[in-house]
């Protein structure tokens, strides 16, 4: 028996329907439901689905360090808190610098300096103290730099973690991709019991391909029972791929995690 809760990523599957519909189809299959960009979504329809939206992009620009880019990131962080307020939508999910078209960073990073470092937990700390005051979590999440977001800053679980844990603050938590981490770190169970403690959702997709649990390498039912072992109480979202069938798909990713 878990305690976790299963949602899925309405950007990934059932592509040949439209948005709304994709959302309504994960509502009636029995998970909640997560978005990206909400700019260009229908805010109503979405409410009106009835469905459980767990996680949702916290900003639409900016970055952590750069000056001009922070305003940016806490201004469009302010906008996004207030549709998550409507969606009553408790996450709101960060990356370590602003993404653009594929995935690939605004403003790629070569070198991440110690100076970056700094400045990045300072902006964690106010998009904390945002969260705080509206009742919302931010979540950080890992990425990989060799497949799918090369010139990320602070792409590894080991940096989210790392600055997570320097902010500490409850409203500021992990998003622990483990399909980013599989690729970049592995040693996935010991990353959850390591980082457990600072994780407010953990976001799972198979290794090649970025499919659902059970097209690759990464044993599942395992992490699984690892997460489940920690006492993990969050979400777990399927942000993947279908390898073919969405509602097939979704069945393997439920039986994976139950």
């Amino acid at each position: 028996m878990n305690d976790y809760k299963l949602s899925v990523c309405s950007e990934m599957v059932f592509l040949d329907l439209p948005f709304i519909e994709r959302v309504k189809k994960i509502h009636q299959l029995g998970f909640s439901v997560e978005i990206w960009d909400w700019t260009n979504k229908d805010i109503d329809a979405i409410i009106e689905t009835g469905a459980n939206i767990t996680s949702m992009t916290g900003y639409i620009s900016g970055n952590l360090t750069d000056d001009e880019e922070i305003e940016q990131l806490l201004n469009t962080a302010k906008e996004s808190i207030e549709v998550a307020k409507r969606l009553n939508c408790p996450s709101l999910n960060l990356h370590g610098t602003g993404l653009g078209e594929g995935g690939i960073p605004v403003k790629p990073v070569e070198v991440v300096t110690g100076a970056m470092w700094l400045k990045a937990e300072s902006t964690l700390k106010k998009l904390a103290k945002l969260g705080e005051e509206a009742g919302k979590v931010f979540t950080l999440e890992n990425l990989n730099l060799e497949v799918d977001h090369a010139g990320t800053p602070f792409a590894r679980a080991r940096d989210t973690y790392t600055l997570v844990k320097a902010v500490d603050s409850p409203n500021l938590r992990m998003n622990l991709d483990l399909y980013h981490a599989q690729i970049g770190e592995g040693n996935l169970i010991e990353l959850v019991r390591e980082c457990i403690d600072y994780v407010g959702e953990i976001q799972v997709a198979d290794v090649p391909g970025r499919m659902e649990p059970g097209t690759g390498e990464i044993n599942y039912p395992a992490v699984a029972k690892a997460i489940r072992e920690v006492g993990y109480t969050g979400v777990v979202a399927m942000e993947a791929w279908a390898s073919g069938d969405s509602e097939l798909a979704l069945t393997r990713f439920k039986e994976a995690f139950k």
